[in-house]
């Protein structure tokens, strides 16, 4: 894990991502500061937490290893009364999460912008997929390879689909914020980010 350096160096590594990862879950930013006196250190105000997700929120804190490939899959989850499309693309040599992507709709569209989002953070790569139309048309028009994925590649998607429904779904349950008549997928989205960085 790279060392995350702070400019007082007053506050550990740990507290830091613990309050990112309970901010992400969807306690506020008051919430959040007390929940951090379990440190018994000296007490962090809700500004400071504000500032760690200014700084850290939105990047990647840890390395990602070498990206041979991309494998792609997407597969339905159910957040409050309604459903979505949540994209998976991961790494096939080291088995680790390289993206995700929630949406209302499966198309070529939504196929095309999440690879976009791939390539622009770990350059091109081949795409294997389970032979859905939407990612053949949007390897062709990104200019990239496409192949069905292997059996051990299709094993491998399935059982982080699984996983990933499964945290969803308890997380939805858990955490039932969606009261209003209208999913709150920023939540939903916020959290599923920093759960794979550090998982």
């Amino acid at each position: 894990m790279n060392q995350i350096k702070f400019e007082r160096t007053r506050t550990s590594n740990y507290i830091v991502m613990y309050s990112l990862y309970l901010y992400f879950l969807g306690l506020s930013l008051r919430n959040t500061s007390k929940a951090l006196t379990i440190f018994r250190d000296d007490k962090r105000s809700y500004v400071s937490v504000w500032n760690w997700i200014q700084r850290f929120g939105s990047s990647r804190i840890y390395k990602r290893k070498r990206v041979t490939a991309f494998v792609i899959d997407e597969t339905v989850i159910q957040i409050g009364n309604q459903h979505f499309w949540l994209w998976i693309c991961i790494e096939p040599i080291n088995s680790s999460v390289l993206g995700i992507y929630i949406s209302e709709e499966r198309n070529m569209f939504v196929a095309e912008n999440f690879i976009r989002s791939l390539v622009s953070r770990y350059g091109k790569h081949t795409v294997y997929t389970d032979g859905g139309t939407w990612y053949n048309q949007a390897c062709n028009v990104i200019g990239l390879k496409h192949y069905l994925h292997s059996p051990i590649q299709k094993s491998l998607m399935e059982r982080v689909n699984q996983y990933l429904k499964d945290r969803i779904e308890s997380f939805d349950d858990y955490y039932s914020f969606i009261k209003e008549k209208e999913c709150n997928l920023f939540h939903v989205h916020n959290w599923i980010q920093f759960f794979i960085s550090i998982a």
